[in-house]
C-alpha cells in the first residue's frame, strides 16, 4: 500500500486508532473518509482536519452495509483502500454475568460479521481499481488471549484467519490485503485503558505503524515492537509465558 496518493475509508474513525490512523493518511496526502455509528465523533476529527470526509455507519446493520458501501462508491469513486478498525472490546465474566451470551453475540456482530460484510460489499468496486488494499485492524490478543475478554480475543483471532484467507484468494488480483495487530494501545476502548501504564501511547503507535508502512509498502503484517512478543508467543515456545503474564493468576 503506498502511503499516499488513495482514498481511505476507516471504519470507527472518529475515536482511538481509527482517528490516529484517519489524521496520520490524511496528513500523508491521503483522501480519508472517516465512518462510525456517532456523529459527534466523526463530526470532531473532521473539523479538525479540513478536507476531511465522514459517512455515518452502523457496522451491526447487515441490510444497511450494502446501501452504505454503493453510496460511499457513488461520493468517492476512487475510493481504494478499506480500513476495517472499528470493535467494541467488553469485559465477560461467564460464572456471574447473566448478559455474557448477549456481550459474546455483540461482539461478534462488531468485531468479525461487520468487517466481513462491509470487504465483501465493497469488494467488486476494489477488484476494478488499479490497485486496491484492504487493511483489517486484530489485535495482538489474536495470538495470545485475554482471559476477561475472551470474545474480543476469539473474534480477533478469526480476524486473524480471515485476513491469511482473504489474502490468498486474492493473490492474483491488485487487492492487497494488510493485517494490522495493535498491541494494549492508550485508548478508551476499555475503561481506564487510555491511562494504563503498559499502555503504547496512541502518539506513539501510529507513528511507528506509519513508518513501517512506508518502510515495506507490500507488507503483509504491520508489528510495532511492542506487539511482537505476543505474535511471535507460539513460535517462539513462550505461549504460556505470555499468557501468564497478561493473565495474571
Amino acid at each position: 500500500m503506498n502511503i499516499t496518493g488513495n482514498t481511505v475509508l476507516i471504519t470507527g474513525g472518529g475515536t482511538g486508532i481509527g482517528r490516529g490512523l484517519a489524521e496520520a493518511l490524511h496528513a500523508a496526502g491521503n483522501t480519508v473518509i472517516v465512518a462510525g455509528r456517532r456523529n459527534g465523533p466523526l463530526e470532531a476529527v473532521a473539523a479538525a482536519n479540513p478536507g476531511m470526509h465522514l459517512a455515518l455507519l452502523d457496522i451491526d446493520d447487515a441490510a444497511a452495509i450494502s446501501d452504505f458501501a454503493a453510496r460511499v462508491v457513488a461520493e468517492h469513486p476512487g475510493l481504494n483502500v478499506l480500513v476495517n478498525n472499528a470493535g467494541i472490546m467488553r469485559f465477560e465474566h461467564v460464572l456471574t454475568d447473566p448478559e455474557a451470551l448477549a456481550t459474546a453475540e455483540a461482539t461478534i456482530t462488531t468485531n468479525l460479521l461487520g468487517p466481513i460484510r462491509l470487504t465483501l460489499a465493497l469488494l467488486p468496486h476494489l477488484l476494478a481499481q488499479p490497485k486496491a488494499t484492504v487493511v483489517n485492524v486484530s489485535s495482538g490478543l489474536a495470538f495470545v488471549p485475554r482471559a476477561d475478554t475472551p470474545t474480543y480475543s476469539a473474534t480477533k483471532a478469526a480476524i486473524h484467519s480471515y485476513t491469511m484467507s482473504l489474502r490468498h484468494q486474492l493473490r492474483d488480483t491488485a487487492v492487497q490485503v494488510i493485517e494490522w495487530v495493535p498491541p494494549l494501545v492508550a485508548t478508551d476502548l476499555t475503561p481506564g485503558q487510555r491511562d494504563n501504564p503498559h499502555a503504547l501511547p496512541l502518539a506513539d503507535f501510529i507513528h511507528e505503524s506509519m513508518a513501517l508502512l512506508a518502510a515495506n509498502p507490500d507488507a503483509a503484517e504491520i508489528l510495532v515492537e511492542r506487539v511482537k512478543p505476543q505474535r511471535a508467543a507460539e513460535s517462539t515456545a513462550r505461549f504460556d509465558a505470555v499468557f501468564n503474564l497478561i493473565n495474571p493468576r
